[in-house]
């Protein structure tokens, strides 16, 4: 299959999706093997993959967790300038759906430490996600709203640029 993204010069286009999976309080995230930041899990969609179809396959390649979207919780339109890796020195907008996620199994493992990728997987409590180095920056400003609301967020995000 192929990715949702192109490159056009300096510019990188990309639809991704993220998962909001929340357990004991914390919030699952991806320590960046490149950076010293967390960042959501999720990944590309895939031509002709739906958005939830893409998250429920991203978090069950990249963690192992059987999940299922619960709901759309944030729209977010983001700018930012790549850093490391394959987006370096790029003018990156990225389309980005983030679920609220919903853990399929009882008594699920969810102790797995890293990545398919070899990246840490980390729980972070949701009171220091505010003070935590997390990109997009934006869930650090609205995480209480998008856990503890009902409504689907439209966010334009150039803070990163």
């Amino acid at each position: 299959m192929y990715d949702c993204g192109f490159t056009k010069g300096n510019h990188r286009f990309r639809f991704r999706t993220g998962g909001i999976i929340i357990k004991d309080n914390k919030m699952l995230f991806v320590k960046c093997n490149i950076g010293n930041y967390y960042y959501m899990i999720g990944g590309a969609v895939q031509l002709g993959e739906t958005s939830e179809q893409c998250i429920e396959r991203e978090i069950f390649e990249e963690a192992g967790l059987q999940v299922k979207a619960d709901r759309l919780a944030v729209v977010c339109e983001n700018f930012f300038k790549g850093v490391g890796g394959a987006i370096d020195g790029f003018d990156c907008h990225t389309m980005e759906f983030y679920y609220l996620m919903k853990i399929q199994e009882d008594g699920v493992d969810i102790n797995k430490n890293e990545t398919d990728e070899g990246e840490e997987l980390v729980w972070i409590p949701i009171d220091e996600i505010p003070d935590s180095d997390i990109k997009p920056s934006f869930m650090k400003q609205y995480i209480n709203e998008i856990v503890n609301g009902d409504k689907i967020i439209h966010i334009i995000w150039e803070k990163d640029r």
